[in-house]
């Protein structure tokens, strides 16, 4: 059936009723339906990308205003670490300063988007693999926050956050991610923040300014998880540790990692990665991001 006779059988004749109008609106609506949402993961970095103005900073801006509008977003946060998975399902979440020895203007940010309760539960019971806990204590700490302000500066738009559960390895994150892929087609904006690479221990602070500076381990690192994020090798990045023997000082442990699984598990065929942020900091961080967007005809 040709797609405009398909259409008018749907809506019973509302074309010839309502007029052009209601066609329009008709068939705006149902892109909303047929569009994926795109999903992204974000090295967020420093707490002060959510108050400073930078490159880092700027590319989330930017990024907020290319997307689509989503419904409500979704964060999976490096800082929230569980045991069991949980999903903050409270109408107001607070917004969290979960870090120290910063300026008072960072402990003074208030970002206070509401919460969906009910996309919550929704995604509860999406969820099979595991028993998911509706959490009313948590909130947005700063892997959130920090970079969901800059995209969605009016906090009008709905965000909550799913636990990750530390005492599961990164193919089990890698498959909840898959168990999330309704929520695309409900106009709900999922993102990993934390960091590929991410070895707090081993900063140079006197190249905090250096940009682009990494030492050699970091920047082989660089690279190779930029290889098999293009070549779409999901295997070698779920099993990193046999990546090189330099993973071990680019991952130390694996909770800036983890929210790339979720990511990666989301990414759909014929989607192909867009990085953004792609730089290393200090020597042994890096704050490359990645989209995964359909194909727009």
């Amino acid at each position: 059936m040709e797609r405009k006779k398909f259409i008018y059988s749907l809506t019973g004749g509302v074309i010839a009723m309502s007029g052009i109008a209601a066609f329009k609106q008709f068939t705006d609506a149902l892109k909303e339906q047929e569009m994926r949402m795109p999903v992204m993961f974000v090295g967020h970095g420093s707490p002060m990308n959510g108050i400073e103005h930078n490159d880092f900073s700027r590319a989330w801006e930017q990024t907020g205003k290319d997307l689509p509008l989503p419904k409500a977003v979704l964060v999976i946060s490096a800082h929230w670490l569980t045991r069991g998975t949980q999903i903050t399902a409270m109408d107001h979440p607070k917004t969290i300063h979960d870090f120290g020895g910063f300026p008072r203007a960072l402990y003074e940010v208030q970002y206070p988007a509401p919460g969906d309760p009910r996309l919550a539960a929704e995604t509860r019971d999406l969820i099979q693999s595991t028993q998911v806990t509706l959490d009313h204590e948590w909130g947005l700490d700063h892997g959130t926050w920090s970079v969901v302000r800059r995209m969605y500066p009016d906090a009008s738009i709905p965000v909550l956050q799913l636990s990750i559960d530390y005492a599961k390895p990164a193919e089990w994150h890698y498959n909840l991610g898959k168990e999330l892929a309704k929520l695309r087609k409900k106009g709900v904006l999922i993102i990993g923040s934390g960091n590929m690479i991410h070895n707090l221990g081993m900063v140079a602070w006197d190249k905090l300014e250096t940009p682009g500076y990494g030492y050699d381990w970091a920047i082989e690192m660089h690279e190779l998880f930029r290889k098999k994020i293009i070549a779409g090798d999901h295997q070698a990045l779920i099993n990193y540790q046999t990546l090189s023997p330099s993973a071990k000082l680019a991952i130390p442990t694996p909770d800036h990692y983890y929210p790339l699984m979720y990511i990666l598990g989301l990414q759909e065929k014929g989607e192909v990665p867009e990085f953004f942020n792609d730089q290393l900091v200090a020597g042994s961080l890096n704050m490359t991001s990645v989209k995964f967007a359909e194909k727009q005809n």
